[in-house]
C-alpha cells in the first residue's frame, strides 16, 4: 500500500516562516532560499470546490503582483463566457510550502511547490461579486464596523474507504471502530497522525484527532480562530485530508452521509463574537453566564436556519443526515449542554463562551456558509431577536404537540424545500450579494431536479413486483 512520506527537514525548517508576517519580497526571497519551483494560486468555487492555477518560478514575481489572468467562464457560478477574464489577487498571509517533498513519493530535483490563498478579481482589477472569500470579508467588515468580530472553530468530520484494484473509491470502511476507539480497532489511526503531521507543518494548531461514531468515521479538530481565517484553514483542511488519504491508498470523502443507517458526517460550528473588551457572548453577572449579544445573536441563527440551511447543507445528500434518530439536529431549538437542539451551549465560560450550531455539514463552502452564519447572528443582534427559551429535554423524544407548545419549528425536509426558504430570506441574500445568490439557488434547483425525477435502487426494489 502507498504511504505518506513524512515532511522533510527541509520542509519543517521552510514552515519557521509561517509565523513571520512576510511581504512580497520576503516571499520571493523564501522561495529562492527553499527552492520553491511552482506556487498553486488556490480559490474557491461558488460550491466550495478548490481550483487553483499553478505558475512556475519565472512567474512568482507576476503572481505576488495579482496579474495572473484566468477563464473564469468555466468556473461554476462565475461569469459568462464573453466577460470571462478574470484576475487572482494572492493573500501574502496565506503562503505555505506544501508539506511533503515534490510528487508526494520521494525527493525530486524538480523543488518544491508552495500554495497561496487568493481573492478573484474582476479583469479591471475591481473584486469579484461571485468569489466566495471576498463575501466573507464583506460581511466580517460589516461585523466590525459594529466593533465585533466572528470567531469560530469547526468540527468537521470525514470517513476513509478503502479503494478498488484500480484505484476507484467504494465505501467499504477499512475498520469496525467506534466512538474514541484504540487501534487495532481503529485502523484508521495512520492516516490521522500523517494528516496531523501535514497539516502541523501547514502551521495549524490541531487540539485533537479521533475515531468518530460510525466505522471509518473521523474527525480531527484545530484551534478556532477568526471567521476568514478559519475558512481558508477549512479549505486547505479538506485538501490535505484527500491527499494524505490517497498516498495511503484509501479515499476520504467530506459526503455527510455515505452509509445508510450509519450517522452521517456533520460540521458543527462553535462561534463567538469577541471586541475589543472581550468575549462579548459572555456576562458574569447574568446566572447562566451569557449575555443579551449571545442571546440575541443565537435568535438570529434560529430565525434564519431554515434558510440558511441551504447553504450550510448544500446538498441533496446533506438532508439525509438531517434525520431523526443519528444525532443530528432537526428541530430549531436551543440548550445548555443538551446535544438533540440545532443549538448547544457548551458549559465553559469568559473567553470560552460559545455557542455551538450543530447543522452544518462539510460538504458546504465555508466561506458562505461562514458568512450566512455571522449576517443572521447580526440580524438577530441587531434587531434584539430573543430565542425561545432554552429546552432541557430531548427534543427527538418530544411529541408534535409539545414541541409546537414549546414553539418548537424543524428543519426544511429536503433541499428543494430548504432553497424555498432562502430564497425568501432577504437577510441572506443581501449578505451573499446577488450575484452569488442567483447562481447559488440556479444550481441548487437544478440538482433538486435533476435527483428527483431519477429512478433510484430503492424504489426499484420496493415497487417493481408490488404495483
Amino acid at each position: 500500500m502507498p504511504v505518506t512520506i513524512h515532511p522533510t527537514k527541509n520542509h519543517l525548517k521552510a514552515s519557521e516562516a509561517l509565523t513571520m508576517n512576510m511581504g512580497r519580497e520576503e516571499i520571493l526571497a523564501h522561495m529562492r532560499q527553499h527552492d520553491v519551483r511552482f506556487l498553486r494560486m488556490q480559490f474557491t468555487d461558488i460550491t466550495g470546490t478548490n481550483k487553483n492555477v499553478e505558475v512556475p518560478a519565472s512567474q512568482f514575481a507576476k503572481a505576488l503582483d495579482g496579474e495572473i489572468m484566468f477563464d473564469g467562464s468555466s468556473i461554476e457560478g462565475f461569469t459568462r463566457i464573453e466577460e470571462s477574464d478574470m484576475l487572482l489577487k494572492p493573500d501574502y498571509g496565506s503562503y505555505r510550502i506544501d508539506p511533503w517533498p515534490s510528487h508526494g513519493v520521494e525527493w525530486s530535483d524538480h523543488g518544491q511547490v508552495a500554495h497561496i490563498i487568493c481573492d478573484v478579481l474582476d479583469s479591471d482589477g475591481l473584486p469579484f461579486a461571485g468569489c466566495p472569500r471576498q463575501t466573507l470579508k464583506r460581511i466580517t467588515a460589516q461585523a466590525a464596523e459594529l466593533g465585533y468580530q466572528m470567531n469560530c472553530g469547526p468540527e468537521a468530520e470525514f470517513f476513509l474507504f478503502l479503494r478498488k484494484e484500480d484505484g476507484s473509491a467504494t465505501t467499504e470502511t477499512h475498520d469496525a471502530a467506534g466512538y474514541f476507539d484504540l487501534a487495532p480497532v481503529d485502523l484508521g489511526q495512520a492516516c490521522r497522525r500523517e494528516i496531523v503531521i501535514a497539516l502541523e507543518a501547514l502551521g495549524f494548531e490541531i487540539e485533537a484527532a479521533h475515531h468518530e461514531v460510525a466505522p471509518g468515521q473521523h474527525e480531527i479538530d484545530f484551534k478556532y480562530g477568526d471567521a476568514l481565517g478559519t475558512a481558508d484553514k477549512l479549505t486547505t483542511f479538506r485538501w490535505v485530508v484527500r491527499k494524505v488519504a490517497r498516498d495511503m491508498g484509501l479515499h476520504a470523502t467530506f459526503m455527510p452521509k455515505p452509509i445508510y443507517g450509519q450517522n452521517g458526517s456533520g460540521m458543527h460550528v462553535h462561534q463567538s463574537l469577541f471586541t475589543a473588551e472581550g468575549n462579548s457572548f459572555y456576562d458574569e453577572d447574568a446566572e447562566d453566564g451569557i449575555s443579551d449579544i449571545m442571546r440575541w445573536y443565537i435568535g438570529g441563527l434560529l430565525h434564519h436556519a431554515r434558510g440558511m440551511v441551504a447553504i450550510t447543507n448544500p446538498s441533496v445528500n446533506s438532508f439525509k443526515r438531517l434525520v431523526p434518530g443519528y444525532e443530528a439536529p432537526t428541530h430549531l431549538a436551543w440548550s445548555m449542554r443538551n446535544r438533540s437542539p440545532l443549538i448547544r451551549i457548551p458549559a465553559r465560560r469568559g473567553l470560552g463562551t460559545r455557542c455551538e450550531l450543530r447543522m452544518p455539514d462539510p460538504a458546504c463552502n465555508p466561506y458562505l456558509a461562514f458568512t450566512v452564519m455571522l449576517a443572521a447572528g447580526l440580524d438577530g443582534v441587531k434587531n434584539k431577536i430573543e430565542p425561545p427559551p432554552p429546552v432541557t429535554g430531548n427534543v427527538y423524544r418530544m411529541s408534535e404537540r409539545e414541541r409546537k407548545r414549546l414553539r418548537i419549528k424543524s428543519l426544511p425536509a429536503d433541499l428543494g424545500e430548504a432553497v424555498t426558504h432562502f430564497e425568501r430570506d432577504s437577510v441572506l441574500r443581501e449578505a451573499l450579494g446577488e450575484h452569488i445568490f442567483d447562481q447559488f439557488v440556479r444550481a441548487k434547483k437544478a440538482e433538486w431536479s435533476e435527483y428527483i425525477s431519477v429512478v433510484h435502487p430503492w424504489e426499484v426494489e420496493r415497487y417493481l413486483t408490488t404495483l
